[in-house]
């Protein structure tokens, strides 16, 4: 998956969790999911996080999936993500 559609599933999940109702569903599956988006230790702390982040009341507001692709792809230091420009 590209990086930009994986923004706009990230932006598209965040809202699921904002409007959801159903914590208790929607913490372990949105867990599950940033595990499969970011594989490695890196997706299971954020699996965690974003567990955490949902089943408790009141953190809904935090983007967590939209936060963790600006860490994955902004802020990191891994080679594997940054964009050669040739000219």
């Amino acid at each position: 998956m590209g990086k930009y559609k994986k923004l706009a599933l990230s932006l598209v999940l965040d809202f699921i969790g904002f409007i959801t109702i159903f914590d208790v569903i929607w913490a372990p599956l949105s867990a599950y999911i940033m595990t499969r988006m970011y594989p490695g230790n890196k997706g299971k702390v954020a699996g965690v996080v974003s567990f955490i982040e949902e089943i408790l009341p009141g953190l809904d507001i935090i983007p967590t999936f939209t936060i963790m692709w600006f860490y994955t792809y902004v802020f990191s230091k891994n080679e594997d993500h940054v964009i050669e420009v040739k000219g």
